[in-house]
């Protein structure tokens, strides 16, 4: 398959097009950026150097990806934004590179990514995840698979999301938030377990009824947190591949974790 790039673009000598590729009109592809086969760039944008995208990628107008990283410790370092397979980024999204010699920021595959998400320095998203319009993603944020954002939510720096968790729109997310949870409100706190996420993505009912039991017990309304969670990771060999993966993302933990809303925990 032939390379097609609208007369109008721009694109860098230096830079790599896989079979297939599509530049849509007044696009800039600059430096030493490589696009995948089957990906297309619609109208207007913008891919800087040091960006690698991956195959069938579909990014709509006025998008820039690879933009020197809004923050005052970059001071013109090389580094990069890998973008993955199969991902969907629409309107008017802003992906910077990283900040750091030879750092990153990341996007994985299958992810969708809505009109006006700002993805800052060194953020690193997993796969399939879903951010909805005008999110935005500080530096250094992490997110693990098959999350999904309401839209205008605003994450701090630094904070880490889970896998199969669901942020609600409007919200600020300022610590963590573990795996396979519902978070919202102001201040934030998770609201249950993503159940119907879990279900979709095979989660059996046992499963979903394990990490729940797993929850209450670690949040009982009898017990000091810091003390429930030392007995937990005690024990931790012992339980399914779930429950030690959530037990380790407390573990992991640097800004401190979302905590359950008063009243409980909901299915």
């Amino acid at each position: 398959m032939s390379v097609t790039v609208h007369p109008t673009a721009v694109v860098s000598s230096a830079a790599e097009l896989g079979d297939g590729v599509v530049i849509g009109p007044y696009c800039i592809v600059a430096g030493r950026a490589s696009i995948g086969a089957g990906t297309s760039l619609g109208p207007f944008v913008s891919v800087h150097d040091r960006v690698s995208i991956g195959v069938n990628c579909r990014i709509y107008e006025y998008t820039s990806v690879g933009g020197d990283p809004q923050d005052h410790n970059y001071k013109g370092e090389e580094s990069w934004v890998r973008v993955g397979n199969d991902n969907i980024i629409r309107e008017n999204v802003t992906i910077n590179r990283a900040t750091g010699e030879g750092c990153e920021t990341v996007i994985g595959d299958g992810c969708f990514i809505m009109d006006s998400v700002h993805l800052a320095h060194n953020v690193r998203l997993g796969n399939h995840v879903t951010i909805a319009n005008k999110v935005g993603l500080s530096g250094y944020v992490t997110v693990d698979d098959h999350t999904v954002f309401g839209g205008m939510a605003g994450v701090h720096q630094f904070v880490r999301i889970g896998s199969y968790c669901m942020i609600g729109g409007m919200y600020r997310v300022t610590k963590d938030v573990p795996h396979y949870t519902l978070a919202s409100g102001e201040p934030l706190r998770l609201t249950g377990l993503n159940s119907v996420g879990l279900k979709r993505a095979g989660f059996s009912a046992d499963t979903r009824r394990e990490i729940l039991s797993f929850y209450r017990r670690l949040y009982g309304k009898e017990k000091i947190f810091t003390q429930s969670l030392a007995s937990e990771l005690e024990k931790k060999a012992s339980y399914a591949p779930e429950i030690q993966r959530i037990l380790e993302f407390y573990k992991g933990s640097k800004r401190g974790v979302t905590f359950w809303k008063r009243g409980g925990i909901e299915e």
